[in-house]
């Protein structure tokens, strides 16, 4: 019982930039914002990092789950104890939260095995973005690239508002001259397809990627001529870092940034950033 009735004043919580709004007003405001926070802070904070990077769809987190807007939940861990490829082939939550992506330059070579967003849970995206081509589509809009120097039409999400995000990072890249090189020719926004040698779904998939210019990136399978996980392979980049920090402002991870490295890779992923 005890469990319960937090979860019910935590839910409440959870709606609330009105109601925490309302308590600001009060004369109460030290108390109201103290029990939010001693609240947030019992919980796994994982967790919480998922509720707050995507409130459309989360409305609550109880234990060791995630509840929707729909009241259907999604458990956090399944319990098993997973080597880093099996919990690509079959991620939980946990382990879609396993590494934290770390904002800011690159000051080293990633270690081994070191690919914070990799690691996805597909029932977790398609629960959010779409169960199929025609679910995702559903959701699509237009977004000019770069309208200034490049001008190409791609289809993005807009849910979770990423079209916009992608249109404020186009905006922002336009007015960079000195990196429009590498921005030309985007490889591609929405395509639903599974990553080559593996039976996972690309969050290609999902509207919520896009890859810039193939001709400046690289990538570990075209290094290694190779598709096997273990293998290990030699960190390459040519892609300026001024293009990740500006994608980073908008809730984006870069590829770049991974062991097994994809450098034209950028996808929408809020709940794993850190400053």
């Amino acid at each position: 019982m005890k469990t319960g009735r937090f979860f019910i004043n935590f839910l409440h919580l959870s709606y609330v930039g009105i109601a925490f709004g309302s308590c600001i007003e009060t004369t109460n405001k030290i108390k109201c914002e103290a029990t939010i926070t001693s609240q947030r802070d019992s919980l796994n904070p994982k967790l919480v990092r998922l509720m707050t990077a995507y409130p459309n769809f989360i409305k609550g987190v109880k234990e060791n789950e995630i509840i929707w807007v729909d009241s259907t939940k999604i458990q956090f861990d399944d319990g098993k104890t997973k080597s880093v490829i099996e919990m690509l082939d079959s991620a939980d939550l946990e382990d879609q939260m396993f590494q934290d992506y770390t904002k800011g330059k690159l000051l080293e070579k990633p270690p081994r095995n070191h690919d914070p967003g990799r690691i996805r849970s597909e029932l977790f995206f398609k629960k959010m973005y779409g169960n199929t081509p025609n679910e995702v589509k559903a959701n699509l809009v237009e977004v000019t690239w770069l309208p200034i120097h490049i001008g190409k039409k791609i289809m993005v999400s807009k849910l979770n508002g990423v079209a916009e995000k992608i249109q404020s990072i186009s905006t922002e890249l336009d007015n960079r001259p000195e990196l429009i090189e590498f921005l030309a020719n985007p490889g591609g926004t929405f395509v639903w397809r599974k990553i080559k040698g593996t039976n996972r779904l690309s969050t290609h998939s999902f509207g919520i990627t896009i890859d810039i210019n193939v001709k400046y990136s690289d990538y570990w399978q075209w290094d290694c001529l190779c598709e096997d996980e273990s293998i290990p392979v030699s960190y390459k980049n040519r892609i300026p870092f001024e293009i990740a920090e500006v994608f980073e402002k908008h809730g984006f991870i870069w590829g770049g940034k991974w062991y097994h490295f994809d450098t034209m890779h950028f996808e929408y992923r809020p709940e794993l950033l850190l400053d």
